[in-house]
């Protein structure tokens, strides 16, 4: 089925909190005046596997479609791919900063972090190339007393660590930089598996966070939970989700 049909449908009943298979085929008969009964049932197996629609009664639907994740970078971002980018043509690395979290967590928070995370094999040389061309406040790997006393007290820490290998990346592209970040999948596994780092998210918040990440954006859980097996944080995760989140795990969708 051609993309622009399906936005076009999307576009059409996004707004209905319902609409029924008459409207439904009415709507591709505008696009396939000759379109079979058999044909038509087609289109509709496809729309629920692609996720764009999903049965609420019989012979009733919504839209079920939810946007792609695509979080403001900020201009400190920028500068440290445009720096990285320079240095390290090659190398895999990923930014995220935890600004981003605002948009789920009840409680807006004032703590800035960016987190920087690079192969293993480079994290020592991007701390100190970074460190001697940035005017910010780099820390490499640091332990829970650095996290304590004295990251907590930089206006915007950025923090230099190991990148997990095959951990879910995405790339931003624009005239500025083309930036690796984050997926919101890498980051909902790292609020758990990296505690200390991110205590500021921890308890009643995580949960505010899950909640709205899955209600607002599609979520691959098989990159999630894959992501979280090399973390070692896979079974707690999906009991998380299953004690806190169980009205969304009909949702769940293992792509």
């Amino acid at each position: 089925m051609p993309k622009i049909i399906e936005n076009k449908l999307i576009e059409n009943f996004k707004d209905k909190s319902s609409f029924d298979r008459d409207e439904l085929y009415d709507f591709y008969l505008n696009f396939e005046p000759d379109l079979k009964e058999s044909t038509f049932s087609w289109r509709i197996y496809d729309l629920k596997k692609k996720d764009i629609i999903k049965t609420i009664g019989r012979g009733l639907y919504v839209i079920s479609y939810k946007p792609k994740y695509k979080p403001l970078l900020s201009d400190s971002v920028f500068k440290i791919a445009r720096k990285t980018n320079e240095r390290f043509e090659d190398i895999k690395y990923a930014i995220w900063e935890t600004q981003w979290l605002n948009e789920f967590s009840q409680h807006q928070t004032s703590n800035q972090m960016i987190v920087v995370e690079v192969e293993k094999e480079f994290v020592d040389s991007l701390y100190y190339y970074l460190n001697d061309n940035l005017r910010m406040d780099f820390f490499l790997n640091p332990d829970e007393k650095e996290i304590q006393f004295y990251i907590s007290e930089s206006n915007v820490p950025v923090i230099i660590k190991r990148l997990v290998t095959r951990a879910p990346i995405q790339k931003i592209k624009n005239k500025k930089a083309v930036v690796p970040i984050a997926t919101l999948e890498k980051i909902m596994v790292d609020l758990f598996a990296d505690e200390n780092l991110l205590h500021f998210y921890q308890g009643s918040e995580m949960t505010n966070i899950y909640e709205k990440i899955i209600d607002t954006y599609n979520i691959n859980f098989t990159k999630l939970f894959s992501y979280a097996k090399r973390r070692k944080k896979e079974q707690e995760i999906k009991q998380f989700i299953s004690r806190h989140v169980p009205n969304f795990l009909e949702d769940i969708q293992y792509d």
